[in-house]
């Protein structure tokens, strides 16, 4: 395997790796498909508390929009929502967070 460097000339030559759930491991999944950034990128922001700062594009559009999706058809299946669905409504914060910072690039 030939040795690389990332995208600002550091060698990332160490891994590390932890096991999660199967609702983690989705939640974890939506919340990199809706940063726009590769799952690598969005862990190392997180475990080093940097900000995560999602640039609008059409990656970010298509997983917004299918975020959006599942949850109408979720909440349409539902009567009312629950403690149950935590994970649900903490997807439906980042994507309401996420859609205001993308309108507010285009005032």
């Amino acid at each position: 395997m030939e040795k690389s460097l990332d995208y600002k000339g550091r060698w990332r030559n160490h891994t590390v790796a932890f096991r999660v759930s199967d609702e983690e491991a989705r939640l974890l999944n939506d919340l990199v498909a809706l940063s726009g950034l590769t799952k690598q990128d969005y862990i190392t922001r997180r475990l080093l508390c940097q900000d995560v700062v999602v640039q609008g594009n059409p990656r970010v559009y298509k997983a917004l929009k299918n975020q959006m999706t599942a949850i109408h058809e979720e909440l349409k299946r539902m009567e009312s929502i629950s403690s149950d669905n935590d994970e649900l409504l903490y997807t439906l914060q980042v994507i309401a967070i996420t859609l205001d910072g993308l309108k507010g690039e285009d005032e």
